[in-house]
């Protein structure tokens, strides 16, 4: 494996710590704007936009070996959450129901996160360098959003689909995608607003 830097260390420890905000504090559901969101959605840029800095500086192996880490780190938390949310607990400990509650994510809605997760993850970072060959390593701008609003997008279905489809009658196709397309839409607006932090982060790593 190559040898990672400092600056590899702290992305890399950002990104986790995204990974994990997004499966923990992003339970909450908000309105923004009148839509109703996760509060994961203002952490999930930030992991696409780390993948993108590290695939531009570093190349497509270590941006794959960020997703292949937090993917099995993701993978041990939820089952380890699982575990003790089932877990006895001592008699004079009262909170086990809000214990549950809060961390007691379905089986179901595990899995969605964790497979919708790795899959977008890998396709941002394959677009990404795609494009970077296509345009000779020019228009990071393009690369940025294009993989990262494709990516999503994939990221939003996959999730929908596998976490709600025909949980209640009312979970249809139809009613799923008006889930959806509102929900992408504001990741679409964080993509494009995080397009200078990508040129601040490239130039950045790209300084030693």
């Amino acid at each position: 494996m190559e040898t990672w830097t400092k600056k590899d260390l702290f992305l890399f420890s950002l990104y986790i710590l995204g990974m994990v905000l997004v499966n923990t504090v992003g339970g909450k559901i908000i309105s923004l704007f009148g839509v109703r969101v996760s509060v994961g959605i203002f952490f999930m840029p930030v992991l696409f936009l780390i993948t993108d800095i590290v695939g531009d500086v570093r190349g497509r192996e270590q941006a794959n070996h960020f997703v292949r880490f937090s993917t099995i780190m993701l993978a041990i938390m939820l089952a380890v959450t699982a575990i003790f949310v089932r877990v006895k607990p001592h008699p004079t400990w009262d909170l086990q129901e809000p214990y549950r509650q809060i961390f007691g994510m379905s089986m179901r809605m595990s899995m969605a996160s964790l497979i919708s997760f790795a899959i977008s993850q890998y396709i941002d970072v394959a677009i990404f360098i795609g494009l970077k060959h296509l345009t000779k390593g020019k228009m990071l701008w393009l690369r940025n959003n294009v993989g990262t609003i494709t990516s999503q997008f994939i990221d939003t279905v996959i999730f929908m689909f596998i976490a709600f489809y025909k949980l209640t009658p009312t979970y249809t196709v139809g009613y799923l995608f008006s889930l959806i397309m509102p929900y992408w839409l504001f990741k679409v607006v964080f993509a494009l607003l995080d397009t200078p932090f990508c040129y601040l982060g490239v130039k950045w790593l790209s300084k030693e």
